[in-house]
């Protein structure tokens, strides 16, 4: 699907709301072992005909009801309870842990801007073997 999108004619157009919809299939279907979350979501964007950029960009966000999610799975469940833990140490924890995501997600989205989708598919190859 990578190999196939890094081919695709692009128009540059934003995701539309029915585009949306398929790229949200695309996530579902990224829950089988072995395929890429947003290999899958970014190719299928580009595969409709939106920008690479505003692709890797609306992948990123996608994730948010996932985490949001497994967050109140496990609050519900009792994984997650409070502990005798002191607030300062998970406070900068967060604040790290955003920071960090934050530098990642915007440079990954630079990287899929200025790079060929080919190469991830040779990535996500080797590394599935």
């Amino acid at each position: 699907l990578l190999w196939l999108a890094d081919k695709a004619k692009h128009t540059g157009k934003p995701v539309s709301y029915k585009d949306s919809i398929v790229i949200g299939v695309a996530q579902a279907i990224a829950i089988l072992p072995g395929i890429s979350r947003s290999g899958a979501t970014i190719s299928t964007s580009v595969l409709l005909g939106n920008d690479k950029g505003k692709a890797a960009r609306f992948s990123f966000l996608m994730v948010v009801p996932l985490i949001l999610g497994k967050i109140a799975k496990d609050l519900l469940s009792g994984d997650i309870t409070n502990s005798t833990m002191e607030p300062m140490p998970l406070i900068a924890g967060f604040i790290a842990a955003f920071i960090a995501g934050f530098a990642a997600c915007t440079w990954m989205i630079t990287l899929v801007k200025k790079s060929k989708l080919s190469y991830f598919a040779i990535y996500c190859f080797i590394v599935g073997v």
